[in-house]
């Protein structure tokens, strides 16, 4: 039976959430998913429809998310729906939802030198099948700051600074930008790649996504075949 996926587009134009969605849609879709694209939040208030879904994909950055919106989501993949975004559009999503930044694994505080910058994505070897046989390559483009939560399995780092400014005087740090974590029974992924579409003509980079989607779908089914532990009502535990 073919893997459903959930596509949510919207939010700030910069990041060009329409570009990015088609890409993944095309991506899911050539990996054997059937994909729903929506531009609207209120495409999260059913929660048992999400519950039948394998994958969301949050492209959405920045703007405001309701309660109403917000828990089904929460709720869906901590019984074992799979999410998994990139860039701004996960992690930059919902500044005011420290549910969400909980839930995902990090947030977007700073792109010292703005787009354009040079940088060196750096694989951590043997960190994950996800990762496996990648090796280090260079973009430019938004060079993400994160705060990055503790629990997160790093899969790639880049190093700080590249760009002077006041960061800098810390001296030389690396900051998460692949990574997955588990999120009650449902497993999560995060690529901070994808300021604009044309990041993912990057052979690397869209595959890296690629396989972050196949692995936080499969979370379902060996959630339910391994009895992982299912957390429901999680916003009671808030």
């Amino acid at each position: 039976m073919d893997k459903k996926a959930l596509i949510v587009q919207g939010g700030w134009d910069g990041h060009e959430p329409v570009q990015v969605a088609d890409v993944f849609k095309k991506t899911l879709e050539e990996s054997g998913f059937v994909v729903e694209l929506s531009d609207t939040l209120d495409s999260f208030l059913d929660k048992e429809k999400l519950l039948n879904l394998d994958l969301i994909v949050p492209v959405w950055t920045m703007g405001e998310i309701t309660s109403e919106q917000l828990w089904p989501v929460i709720e869906a993949v901590a019984e074992g729906v799979g999410i998994a975004g990139c860039h701004g559009g996960m992690c930059d999503a919902f500044r005011n939802s420290v549910q969400w930044q909980f839930m995902t694994g990090g947030n977007w505080v700073s792109h010292p030198g703005g787009d354009g910058t040079e940088y060196v994505v750096n694989i951590k070897k043997g960190s994950s099948p996800i990762v496996e046989g990648i090796e280090d390559f260079v973009v430019k483009s938004e060079q993400y700051y994160l705060h990055v939560d503790p629990a997160i399995e790093v899969l790639a780092t880049t190093r700080f600074p590249v760009f002077d400014g006041p960061h800098a005087t810390n001296g030389v740090v690396d900051i998460p930008q692949i990574w997955s974590k588990r999120w009650g029974a449902g497993r999560v992924f995060y690529n901070a790649l994808g300021h604009h579409a044309d990041i993912f003509e990057i052979e690397p980079a869209l595959e890296i996504m690629r396989r972050g989607f196949l692995w936080a779908a499969e979370g379902k089914n060996i959630a339910e075949k391994e009895g992982n532990k299912i957390y429901k009502n999680v916003r009671k535990m808030f």
